[in-house]
């Protein structure tokens, strides 16, 4: 080797032998764990120690006596003795020995946050605020707490569970077929006893007010009532004094029974293959929709075949509603939606405002406290909800705490329909008469 080619070390700086003997084992591994606390460490308490461990440990702090078999020793003069036997800290000679240290105490104030996030994520989410009773979901959900013990794995299964709730009501289609075509493929994802099956039905029992499904007949229920069950037929919707244009069979059918003074009575499997169906360009058609029968009949009986178009939802809208209702806003329709001034009612309209284009007709807190005038006396409105149409609602509902059911304002609806019943004898399609 010549002068200039430099030594390389091949062992131990001198006095590290000192710091690996086995006999110092327990005091790494306890500083590992205290170190990796997150919280300040002044010092640290050991033990028992047996005899040989002792006397490790007078060796390496150079007492002249062995410490107690539970000694307490101060980090300050282990720093001392570690940096005078190897010139590193105790921090290096723990992590070279031991493993890199953690921070439990920061990890905890992460995963804190990270929990608070995900609350404050689920809370705040379009779907929720689009149908503010979710928001009890939501409390229910924080307050099961993280599943599986990770914010991550959770907020994957809220959003999971979110996508399918924003895709209710169902086509009518089976369960896993719903699934695959909702979740990317995953045709089991919502099998009986998944948690995101349990996340869904829960959240669907909020929706509707029903007990928590506890049952496979009571799980089977709540799927078919949000519209994931392989029947085209049950599922109906009935209509007034619809005219559309074309040969199609729900047109020859809605067309028929509007020339009648009747109601159509639609199933969802005409919804879903209605054939030619055209409703007039400009100016858009206006659609009125009811929660109640009564008021559809109300309006049948007032104007017979002049009787401008309604559809009735018949209390929570069924997948043959919802997809009706959406095909006639895919034709140009203008949709305004009523329904009863209760809890439920208000609940019942958030959600077909937020599955459909309509918007509130007559819906205000102005309009629920004109009603109260008029019938002073009634039921109380029940558990009432947030209107995200209208903030001042629920506030309204509760200062007054009287339900005013839809029938009661049949004669306002009715002599705002009455301006357009005119001119319901011609199909939407059909050109104006400019004589």
């Amino acid at each position: 080797m010549t002068s200039t080619e430099a030594t390389v070390p091949t062992g131990p700086a001198p006095g590290e032998a000192t710091l690996r003997r086995p006999e110092l084992r327990p005091l790494w591994d306890t500083l590992h764990s205290r170190l990796s606390s997150g919280r300040p460490v002044t010092r640290v308490r050991l033990g028992p120690l047996d005899d040989t461990q002792r006397e490790a440990l007078a060796d390496l702090l150079g007492l002249d006596r062995l410490p107690d078999a539970r000694p307490s020793v101060p980090l300050a003069r282990l720093e001392e003795a570690v940096t005078e036997l190897s010139g590193r800290t105790v921090r290096e000679i723990v992590t070279e020995l031991v493993g890199p240290l953690g921070d439990r105490a920061g990890e905890r104030r992460r995963q804190k946050d990270e929990r608070a996030q995900l609350w404050t994520w689920l809370a705040e989410h379009e779907t929720v605020r689009a149908q503010p009773v979710l928001s009890d979901w939501a409390a229910s959900c924080r307050a099961a707490g993280v599943i599986a013990g990770s914010a991550e794995h959770t907020r994957t299964l809220l959003t999971d569970a979110l996508k399918v709730l924003a895709e209710l009501p169902g086509r009518a289609e089976p369960l896993p077929v719903f699934a695959a075509r909702v979740l990317s493929g995953r045709a089991h994802a919502l099998d009986d006893g998944t948690p995101l099956s349990a996340l869904v039905l829960r959240a669907l029992a909020t929706l509707y007010g029903t007990a928590p499904a506890q049952s496979a007949a009571q799980r089977r229920a709540l799927w078919t009532r949000a519209g994931v069950a392989d029947d085209q037929l049950s599922a109906t919707v009935l209509v007034g004094g619809l005219r559309p244009a074309g040969d199609g069979l729900l047109a020859r059918m809605a067309t028929a029974c509007a020339e009648a003074g009747q109601a159509a009575c639609l199933t969802l499997a005409h919804v879903r293959d209605p054939g030619e169906f055209i409703l007039s360009e400009a100016p858009a058609p206006v659609v009125h929709v009811v929660e109640n029968p009564s008021v559809l009949a109300l309006a049948l009986r007032r104007f017979g075949p002049c009787c401008p178009p309604l559809v009735c939802t018949s209390g929570w809208p069924n997948s043959a509603a919802v997809q009706f209702l959406r095909m006639l806003a895919d034709h140009g329709a203008v949709l305004r939606y009523h329904g009863d001034f209760d809890g439920e009612g208000v609940r019942i309209a958030a959600y077909v405002l937020d599955k459909t284009s309509a918007r509130p007709w007559r819906m205000t807190a102005a309009d629920y406290r004109a009603a109260v005038a008029l019938n002073p006396r009634g039921p109380q409105p029940g558990r009432i909800t947030e209107a995200p149409w209208d903030p001042d609602l629920a506030e309204a509902m509760a200062e007054h705490g009287i339900a005013v059911v839809e029938e009661l304002v049949a004669d306002v609806l009715l002599k705002d329909l009455a301006g357009t019943a005119q001119q319901r004898r011609r199909p939407f399609g059909a050109a104006a008469d400019t004589r």
